[in-house]
């Protein structure tokens, strides 16, 4: 999304996404570099956070300012931190992936852990300043999601733009661009030789991992705590 974001902000215009670290195009609200790098650019400002609704800054909702929030699978979500945890050197390490389903679960992730961070978000769908979107759609279908994006902003873009977004926004694009991929940050933060920043990005990868115990045992406790929402993932 932050990739996405710049680019049809720049026109399609892929210099930017190609010359500037994503961080500092679209800073993290909760990182202490983030208020020097906003306060002074101007309108409109590009802001990412993973943030939950209960810690985001209230302030925000008296401004017009829009918010995209981006949904993936849960099964896939637990998968990918998974092996973002192996190569941060911020989180403690766990080698073993179903001990790591069972942390996934339970209230001690960052960030609130998955349930309630989305819970807390949803509570705002009904703002017509609120888009939401999941990676699921965007995989399967990019262009149309840019699309609904430009819509939303009210940016219009023509067609040679949309698809150069289409094209430098796009996984094996983020992949390979030194600017998108944290290739760029040191060791003692990621660990390269653990992995990469980029793994799959593809949607359903956790058949690949899940015994059919935490299968059951994720499904529980997704019915127990989602039964008032409407999720449908593809």
């Amino acid at each position: 999304m932050q990739e996405i974001l710049t680019l049809i902000y720049s026109n399609g215009d892929p210099t930017s996404v190609k010359t500037e670290y994503s961080w500092d195009r679209v800073p993290w609200i909760e990182q202490y570099t983030g208020r020097s790098k906003l306060e002074n650019r101007p309108s409109p400002r590009l802001i990412t956070t993973h943030l939950p609704f209960n810690l985001f800054p209230q302030s925000f909702f008296k401004t017009n300012a829009k918010i995209i929030y981006t949904i993936r699978n849960p099964k896939d979500v637990c998968v990918s931190m998974y092996f973002f945890s192996l190569i941060a050197q911020f989180l403690e390490y766990r080698e073993d992936f179903q001990e790591f389903v069972s942390l996934f679960l339970s209230k001690d992730m960052s960030y609130a852990g998955w349930f309630d961070h989305v819970k807390g978000w949803l509570s705002f769908k009904d703002n017509p300043n609120f888009l939401l979107l999941t990676y699921e759609d965007m995989a399967k279908d990019l262009k149309s999601n840019v699309i609904k994006i430009c819509q939303f902003l009210g940016k219009e873009l023509d067609d040679a733009a949309i698809n150069s977004v289409v094209e430098n926004s796009s996984f094996k694009a983020m992949k390979d661009n030194e600017m998108s991929n944290y290739s760029a940050v040191p060791d003692y933060i990621f660990s390269k030789a653990k992995g990469a920043f980029h793994r799959k990005g593809i949607s359903g990868d956790w058949k690949n991992y899940f015994t059919p115990e935490r299968e059951r045992e994720f499904d529980k406790i997704y019915q127990d705590l989602m039964t008032d929402v409407n999720l449908q993932f593809a």
